[in-house]
């Protein structure tokens, strides 16, 4: 068994510290929710590397992130994590940077956020985005990818591009995917007492506000319980120190049942989306994801 490095154990101290709190209790989600959200725009370094521009789909605005002086041949959609209520963070735009440096363009949809927003309006948001990216890149070029509630907004969209008459991307990638609102695993209770992030009652309340008032069992909200057959071949990163990874495990086997294509990469003693955490195991991953979405790995 690999040993867990300082860094992730450090990584995990700050985040007992400082992130669980938040998600503590449903009084404390529901002050998260009533905090006004902070700025979404990408930070100056980036910009400074690369050919970076706003527009506005449906009332929301979607950031293009594209390597300047060479044009891009591959593109990936990157829909951001943060529990449906947290804006863009740093460590997303690292990942749209090093995307963007590999040569990739990357549409970053920034969706509504709860309470003031549901899903109801981020899924005829993202694929409008998804739409237009289609005409100038085919879909054997595009990725599709996000991190935790992000991840599942991916993977739900994914899911119902069969109906929208629009094909599937070249490939799904997942970044510790909350694939069920209602966090109803019996899996779950024993993994989130060693998660040092994040706590399902907290959780549970933001996604509450998120589905708006609708079954937070339906696949749109919780697509562990959406169709897998016709996915693009799916690629998930999961640590086992976050709580949903027994979610992760049961999407495998639902996959397996299926013939879907889902390949998991475990991280053992890792933490919540730890391919974003500066720990060399986080970098591996990420490293790993650029590779991919470029099209490098063999």
């Amino acid at each position: 068994m690999r040993s867990v490095s300082t860094a992730m154990r450090v990584v995990a101290l700050y985040a007992r510290l400082r992130m669980k709190p938040r998600s503590s209790s449903v009084s404390r989600a529901q002050r998260r929710l009533r905090r006004p959200k902070g700025p979404a725009e990408p930070p100056a370094a980036l910009r400074k590397r690369h050919d970076v521009s706003a527009r506005r789909i449906d009332g929301f605005t979607c950031w293009t992130v594209a390597p300047r002086g060479r044009e891009a041949t591959r593109a990936a959609v990157y829909l951001h994590g943060g529990a449906y209520v947290s804006e863009i963070a740093t460590q997303h735009w690292a990942l749209v940077g090093a995307l963007a440096d590999a040569g990739v363009r990357v549409e970053v949809p920034l969706y509504g956020l709860a309470p003031q927003h549901t899903y109801r309006e981020a899924y005829p948001f993202v694929t409008e985005v998804y739409r237009r990216l289609l005409t100038e890149v085919p879909a054997s070029g595009v990725t599709l990818a996000g991190d935790s509630a992000g991840a599942g907004l991916a993977l739900g969209f994914a899911q119902t591009l069969h109906a929208l008459g629009l094909p599937q991307p070249a490939r799904l990638v997942l970044i510790a995917p909350w694939l069920d609102l209602t966090l109803g695993n019996p899996e779950i209770p024993a993994v989130a007492r060693h998660d040092p992030w994040l706590s399902p009652v907290g959780l549970i309340e933001l996604g509450r506000a998120w589905a708006g008032g609708d079954d937070p069992a339906d696949p749109r909200l919780s697509p562990v319980n959406g169709p897998l057959t016709g996915l693009a071949p799916t690629h998930v990163y999961i640590g086992t120190r976050d709580l949903t990874h027994p979610d992760v495990r049961l999407l495998e086997r639902r996959a397996t049942a299926t013939g879907a294509q889902v390949t998991t990469t475990v991280c053992e003693g890792a933490i919540h989306v730890y391919p974003l955490t500066p720990t060399p195991e986080g970098r591996a991953a990420a490293a790993e994801i650029v590779e991919e979405t470029a099209g490098r790995s063999t």
